[in-house]
């Protein structure tokens, strides 16, 4: 039994943990964008993908894995309106490469585990975001917290009387009219 106490190259072992190393360490590396080969999000405007994420004169697109999708590096400030879109996917391919002899990535996989995850797709949660002086206000209103999702499955109402995770700043979620639709109708 080789016990040096390093466990960074046990990734076929049957084992649920992906690696020892730090975080910091596999955020260097880019091992994200094995799984999320998408940006985080883009700016909302007159147009739903809407330009300006780079400005002439202010830091360009990074070419490097896991950087090159960001869609801008732009310092955000009040009024500005993004999405946030964090995702999951499990690409055959992407996954292939990282796997392969000589692939940095390989030391912190656990091959067994992907190969069970391979064909599953993936999952992407977009939430809309208006940036204000305090911090963010989220304009989604869809289920986003386990007991949400399990109560609108089950027939549950939506959206809630009650928010169940203040954390992710849905101020309009329990509002009756969200969008105001109700209020601007009497204008017509």
């Amino acid at each position: 039994d080789d016990d040096d106490g390093d466990d960074d190259n046990n990734n076929n072992n049957g084992s649920s943990s992906v690696s020892t190393s730090s975080v910091d360490d596999l955020v260097d590396l880019r091992l994200g964008a094995v799984f999320m080969p998408h940006g985080l999000g883009h700016f909302i405007g007159i147009d739903t993908h809407d330009v300006g994420g780079y400005n002439i004169g202010h830091q360009q697109r990074i070419a490097q894995n896991g950087l090159r999708s960001l869609r801008t590096c732009r310092v955000v400030q009040p009024n500005m309106t993004l999405t946030v879109e964090p995702g999951l996917y499990f690409i055959n391919h992407l996954i292939d490469d990282a796997l392969k002899e000589g692939s940095p990535f390989k030391k912190y996989l656990n091959e067994d585990v992907l190969n069970d995850c391979r064909g599953f797709g993936g999952v992407r949660l977009e939430d809309v975001v208006a940036i204000t002086k305090n911090g963010v206000e989220n304009y989604t209103i869809c289920p986003r917290t386990i007991s949400e999702v399990e109560s609108v499955m089950a027939g549950g109402k939506w959206p809630p009387t009650k928010d169940d995770d203040e954390s992710l700043m849905r101020s309009r979620l329990t509002d009756p009219t969200p969008l105001g639709i109700m209020s601007s109708m009497k204008y017509l």
